[in-house]
């Protein structure tokens, strides 16, 4: 005899409430850390973009092209693929392939290329007469970057953040799938393999809570940061 949608969705006494606190713990915990590394590797990595392809010579051409295809190859190779692909790598820095340790390599190496992109096209969009007058006053290499060109492209930067942030919770998702833990594991494992699809379901909606609250926040960041 077929479950009721009520029974099949709805049935909360087959969610071990310990065990999805545990799972919470532990997304947050990549997430946070991963985004972290991500905010700090993106932000050297897009002004290194930035700097290269500001002004035109044929070896920061070169270097450019070099900076470019190593960013490239890692935003674009699937986050699935690129974490099988360096459980050595993982097991040698963190000393295993389980749990959600073993999961930020992957996740820093997949988001930090793409908000690296975020990061350049941000510091792109700065006028150029503001870094002209910056420069016209004797300001520094660094004394731009820290008091022009950071301040200025916060709101994009903020933004871009965001968007990683949220992409980032998705990848927590899939890396759960194969032994990092999660949400994402609780879901799979706990829920569509033992067919308790209410676990699913409230795995499901913590996920969207949680990506809601990081897009808000940012959100309401981006806004009072734009001095437009």
């Amino acid at each position: 005899m077929d479950k009721s949608f009520t029974e099949t969705y709805l049935n909360f006494q087959q969610v071990s409430w310990d065990t999805l606190k545990e799972a919470i713990n532990d997304t947050l915990f990549m997430t946070i850390i991963s985004m972290v590394i991500v905010f700090i590797l993106g932000l050297l990595l897009g002004l290194l973009l930035y700097s290269l392809g500001r002004k035109h010579s044929s070896t920061r051409s070169v270097l450019y092209g070099l900076v470019s295809i190593f960013s490239n190859i890692f935003r674009s190779t699937p986050f699935m693929i690129l974490m099988v692909l360096i459980i050595p790598f993982t097991k040698t820095l963190v000393g295993t392939m389980l749990g959600a340790k073993a999961a930020i390599p992957a996740l820093v190496l997949s988001a930090a290329p793409f908000y690296a992109r975020l990061v350049e096209i941000a510091f792109r969009e700065v006028d150029s007469g503001v870094l002209e007058a910056a420069d016209s006053m004797g300001a520094s290499y660094f004394q731009t970057i820290y008091k022009v060109l950071i301040p200025e492209s916060l709101p994009a930067l903020i933004s871009g953040l965001t968007v990683t942030a949220v992409s980032m919770i998705g990848f927590t998702a899939m890396a759960g799938a194969i032994g990092a833990g999660g949400l994402g594991a609780l879901a799979w494992q706990e829920g569509y393999q033992r067919g308790n699809y209410t676990v699913t379901l409230v795995a499901t909606v913590i996920i969207l809570i949680i990506v809601f609250i990081v897009q808000g926040i940012g959100d309401f960041l981006t806004k009072k940061t734009d001095k437009r």
